[in-house]
């Protein structure tokens, strides 16, 4: 399997120029600019990416990988700041743009070069630089400009480095995927050959022979993560899985059964449901403020999770839902230390186990939903609606009772029922409706209602750092806002959330 490397300085788009090595069907991980040329020779890469990054090279304090590794006779691309460090590792010069930094859209103009294969003479590329490489190295040449930036992309094709100034990762580059395959393919010489099918194998394999007659414990949410890691250990280790589901009742419509169903019955899966509900809504009683009620829930998790366990003695394994953006976000080789503690709430600290395995820790989410679909697992789980883990709790604003919990519920599954229904549950990434704490005169027939109001709320984006409202069909919404207010007890008035992320979160709580 060819493996293409990503070396990390920083930069804000480093996870989607992985993703974009993989959409071709080449396997691409993301290691810290301070890995060592012997490391990255023993690992046999075909090829590697040096990111963007938000520091100046001539900078003494920013981050500078070992020159060596343009000696290794692995192909290299820069981008952005991997451009201008490529550069000025080889002798070129570096400089302030100044007054004539570019940011956004802007025409390239390339020359022949492998890289551009099949790309026009003129095209839109995505510039956001503030430095650029004012004299290339020797050996180099340019093999693309802009209006202001005279060496917007350059090459020794010889030992076959390249850089560009600009992102070719981005949607606005035109041509990019385009180049990022002619560096995979013709410069690298990758076959493309990684498919989840190969991965899901080799992990089953991989997990079969080093848990054989091992006890293995999974928590399981019902999310995609934790339900494919639990589907993948089970295949690989059989009833030697225990999975561990607590329904703390704060689940959407059916939820619970569902989830017990499709493992119990479909996976034959050892499965121990805990129904929790009444304990964890005693612990909610008059609680209003929504960092308390996360803490409580939180708390009373591990509690209940912690008992279980005890129950079913010492096992050998705990397995964790980490997966790639969680592993990378916490800072490479302390990942696992640290997702210890944050996937199932602390639970390392009171449990007896000898090992964690994280089976979905290089994959990001679109991977992990694919695996999913190849392990068999149906699609309304694999596609389930991000959940919070306090679930309903925070969706619920102020006091959190078995009332309001029962009419959100209902208005929840109607919304999803008609977002379903118009064909748009892959048009927006998340909706959801929210009871709040709001009550308002309403009239049916002839009589005076005074009822809650019911928020809906469904936004679009790509990482869920950012987001904007989505714009549903008004007919949706209408039929929505007709059938909850027909349907559901308690509700006078209906209104959607048309905020996005920033200023406002995701989440109402």
């Amino acid at each position: 399997m060819d493996k293409i490397l990503v070396l990390d300085f920083g930069g804000q788009y480093n996870q989607l120029i992985a993703r974009r090595v993989r959409e071709h069907h080449v396997f691409a991980e993301i290691r810290s600019y301070k890995t060592s040329p012997d490391e990255i020779r023993a690992a046999g890469y075909s090829g590697i990416l040096f990111t963007g990054g938000p520091n100046s090279v001539y900078d003494p304090a920013s981050p500078h990988c070992d020159r060596e590794l343009l000696s290794l006779g692995i192909p290299v691309l820069g981008i952005c700041y991997g451009c201008q460090l490529l550069a000025w590792l080889e002798g070129g010069e570096v400089d302030s743009a100044g007054s004539i930094s570019e940011y956004g859209r802007v025409e390239l103009i390339r020359k022949k070069s492998p890289l551009f294969e099949g790309i026009p003479e003129k095209s839109t590329v995505w510039m956001s630089h503030t430095d650029y490489v004012k004299r290339v190295p020797d050996g180099f040449s340019v093999i693309g400009t802009t209006e202001h930036c005279p060496a917007a992309a350059i090459a020794d094709e010889e030992r076959r480095l390249y850089g560009v100034q600009f992102h070719p990762e981005v949607m606005h580059t035109e041509y990019g995927k385009t180049m990022l395959k002619n560096f995979l393919f013709t410069v690298c010489g990758c076959s493309g050959d990684w498919t989840m099918g190969d991965f899901v194998r080799s992990s089953v394999e991989k997990y079969r022979a080093g848990l054989a007659g091992k006890k293995v414990l999974c928590a399981l949410s019902g999310g995609v993560d934790s339900s494919v890691a639990a589907v993948l250990l089970h295949r690989a280790v059989g009833d030697n899985l225990i999975c561990v589901f607590v329904d703390h009742g704060l689940l959407r419509k059916d939820e619970g059964d569902i989830v017990e169903k499709t493992f119990r019955e479909k996976f034959d899966m050892n499965i121990v449901r805990v129904n929790a509900g009444e304990r964890f809504l005693s612990r909610l009683a008059g609680v209003t403020e929504p960092e308390r009620k996360r803490k409580i829930i939180g708390e009373e998790f591990i509690r209940v999770f912690e008992e279980e366990a005890k129950r079913i003695g010492h096992v050998h394994v705990l397995v964790q839902g980490t997966i790639y953006p969680d592993v990378v976000e916490s800072g490479f080789g302390d990942a696992a230390a640290i997702k210890s503690h944050h996937n199932v709430g602390g639970l390392p600290s009171v449990i007896d186990f000898d090992e964690i395995v994280e089976p979905l820790r290089l994959l990001f989410k679109d991977e992990v939903r694919a695996a999913g679909l190849e392990l068999g697992i149906p699609y309304e789980l694999v596609w389930r609606q991000p959940f919070p883990g306090p679930g309903l709790a925070i969706r619920v604003l102020g006091e959190i009772t078995e009332e309001k919990l029962s009419t959100l519920r209902e208005c929840d599954a109607i919304f999803r029922e008609e977002i379903t229904a118009a064909g748009l549950e892959r048009e927006t990434n998340q909706y959801f409706a929210v009871l709040t704490d709001s009550r308002t005169v309403g009239v049916m027939g002839d009589a005076r209602t005074y009822g809650y109001t019911v928020a809906l709320r469904a936004v679009s984006t790509d990482d869920f750092m950012t987001a904007d409202w989505s714009r549903l069909p008004y007919e949706v919404l209408a039929k929505a806002s007709n059938r909850i207010t027909n349907e559901v007890r308690n509700v006078s008035r209906m209104v959607y959330d048309i905020t996005s992320k920033p200023p406002a979160t995701v989440e109402w709580e």
